[in-house]
């Protein structure tokens, strides 16, 4: 008879880190939905918010997020609609262009940032101490970097999608969010 390991402690890390990414977004996609935006929307602008000069790359944007170029080509689409996010041709480049934030893709994000950061600190960061919260993160690093190299594709000092090489995961389309 072959015994099977259900009470594998791997079985128990994937399943705790699942049911707290899915009990943590839960907890605030709400939010995200009374300003309009989905949790993509908001990923898309915070990534562009937090990114030098307030713009990325568009293959880099894909890359950070996952999505497939055609994904991301239609999110950048919708939040351009929305005035939220403008596109921003290369000069050196003319096959490149940026998806940059705009002004009132600022203010969006200021709109739900408040909240947002107070149902972080309630659910996440405020239930670790300083020195967990600091272990947790260099953990996450490591395993962000094991499995999604090209997660930070065009922030400073990392590759852009291009260089980053081929290792970068499959993309998920927009609609599997």
């Amino acid at each position: 008879m072959n015994v099977i390991p259900f009470d594998d402690s791997r079985l128990t890390a994937m399943g705790l880190l699942s049911e707290v990414h899915s009990g943590i977004a839960a907890k605030t996609s709400a939010l995200f939905a009374t300003a309009g935006l989905s949790v993509i929307d908001f990923e898309t602008l915070i990534r562009l918010a937090r990114s030098p000069r307030q713009r990325l790359r568009m293959s880099d944007l894909a890359a950070q997020t996952s999505l497939s170029t055609s994904g991301v080509t239609r999110v950048v689409d919708r939040l351009e609609r929305e005035g939220l996010v403008a596109r921003q041709a290369c000069t050196t480049d003319r096959r490149t262009s940026y998806a940059v934030i705009t002004e009132a893709g600022t203010d969006r994000l200021g709109g739900v940032l408040p909240q947002h950061l107070a149902d972080v600190e309630t659910w996440f960061t405020g239930l670790l101490s300083p020195e967990q919260l600091d272990a947790f993160l260099d953990t996450l690093r490591i395993l962000r970097d094991a499995v999604r190299p090209c997660a930070t594709a065009g922030a400073e000092g990392a590759p852009t999608a291009e260089l980053a090489g081929t290792d970068c995961p499959g993309p998920r389309d927009v609609e599997g969010r």
